[in-house]
């Protein structure tokens, strides 16, 4: 009698199944070393006086903004997602975006050396260290009004960032250091007017929210709304009054940096002041 054993044939094994974590967390790392590289390609002129190298780090840049989107898409489901980390990499998403944009057409350098930094450090922070999050629904008028004024407060940060540059700007010429970094930035004239274009379109986006919220948020004033609506009035009221003065008195150097940053001060402590006490500290849902 033949003793006829025969071998199941193993199956094949399966292809390595990367998580979607795992594939989200590959391109945050490909996203900051490109932020990162961005920031340094257009640093390298401030700190060696070397050729600039502006076009291969502005490409860097775009590749990094839309890998950056793709993380958005990917982690946060294709939806608004206002939890704290989230809603701060999505900021730091239409930053660098419009940075980018305004290096195309004018060569603010400074700009990216500082915002490109900051958005690799958020996306860091909202890939690898923030827990994971669920968009909360909301409908097409909330989704208006919070679009609109993430616009708002991104262009109204990048105006709080000039700021600080034309303030450093400003000190460095009157104290006569002219060093390599300082002849690698924009004449003084050319920031503080891309200054006052950022804060006036930040300016007509921040109504536009104001407006939105007044038609689309019930009880605009209930619960922890009432300090964000507070403080986007007093934020509102800053933007305006600077450029008043600008346009009629013909604010500038010191006194349009202060301004600035008070009312950026103020709107950051609207936007995110009371989520990061209600997320971080409460662990309430905004």
């Amino acid at each position: 009698m033949t003793n006829d054993r025969r071998t199941p044939h193993a199956r094949p094994a399966d292809p390595v199944r990367h998580s979607p974590a795992m594939a989200i967390h590959v391109f945050a790392l490909f996203a900051i070393v490109l932020y990162l590289a961005a920031a340094g390609g257009l640093a390298r002129p401030m700190l060696s006086g070397g050729r600039p190298m502006n076009w291969l780090a502005l490409s860097l840049a775009g590749s990094a903004v839309l890998i950056h989107a793709g993380i958005l898409l990917g982690m946060h489901r294709g939806a608004l997602d206002l939890h704290f980390f989230a809603a701060l990499s999505l900021v730091a998403f239409v930053v660098s975006s419009l940075t980018l944009l305004v290096n195309l057409s004018r060569p603010v350098a400074a700009l990216g050396v500082i915002v490109f930094p900051l958005t690799a450090l958020l996306i860091a922070v909202d890939s690898f260290v923030a827990p994971p999050t669920l968009p909360l629904a909301m409908g097409w008028q909330i989704k208006l009004h919070v679009t609109v004024a993430l616009i708002a407060f991104s262009v109204l940060s990048m105006a709080a960032a000039l700021a600080i540059l034309l303030a450093v700007q400003d000190r460095a010429l009157r104290h006569r250091q002219f060093s390599p970094w300082m002849r690698a930035l924009p004449p003084l004239t050319l920031t503080e007017a891309l200054l006052f274009r950022l804060i006036a379109a930040g300016f007509l986006l921040l109504t536009l929210t104001l407006l939105t919220g007044a038609l689309f948020v019930d009880n605009l004033f209930g619960q922890h709304l009432a300090h964000k609506t507070i403080l986007s009035i007093v934020a509102w009221l800053v933007f305006g009054t600077l450029l008043y003065g600008r346009w009629q008195h013909g604010w500038r150097g010191q006194q349009a940096v202060k301004l600035t940053l008070v009312g950026m001060a103020v709107l950051l402590l609207a936007f995110f002041g009371t989520k990061a006490v209600l997320e971080l500290i409460l662990h309430r849902t905004v």
